[in-house]
């Protein structure tokens, strides 16, 4: 059975959003990516407590690509410390879990290829 995962990174524009989940799309470590924003995020970095806007990118992917997708992110991302955190998914549909797993695999189907 396929461990589905939720991915979550955020970062400072809607451009570079879709930029890191289209990239993580396009290399098959997610199926899908939803990018949400702007939200405020309030944080402790560097001493001092700073408030920003972001934009965040939620990936659906599975365990077994997880490291690349975070490898991936942590590769494009231009946030010194960016986050990247993962939960599992705990129930969904058996027709989603499926084409998750087709989605995330390096060799599409030729049905998902249609």
């Amino acid at each position: 059975m396929t461990l589905a995962l939720t991915v979550l990174t955020t970062t400072d524009s809607p451009a570079k959003a879709q930029e890191l989940a289209r990239g993580a799309v396009e290399a098959r470590l997610a199926a899908c990516a939803q990018v949400s924003g702007p939200v405020t995020s309030v944080y402790h970095w560097r001493k001092a407590i700073e408030t920003e806007e972001e934009w965040q990118v939620l990936f659906k992917t599975t365990e077994a690509r997880y490291e690349e997708l975070e490898a991936h992110l942590l590769a494009a991302h231009d946030y010194e410390t960016p986050e990247v955190l993962a939960t599992p998914v705990v129930r969904a549909s058996a027709a989603y879990l499926a084409w998750l797993e087709a989605e995330t695999t390096d060799a599409p189907d030729a049905a998902a290829a249609e």
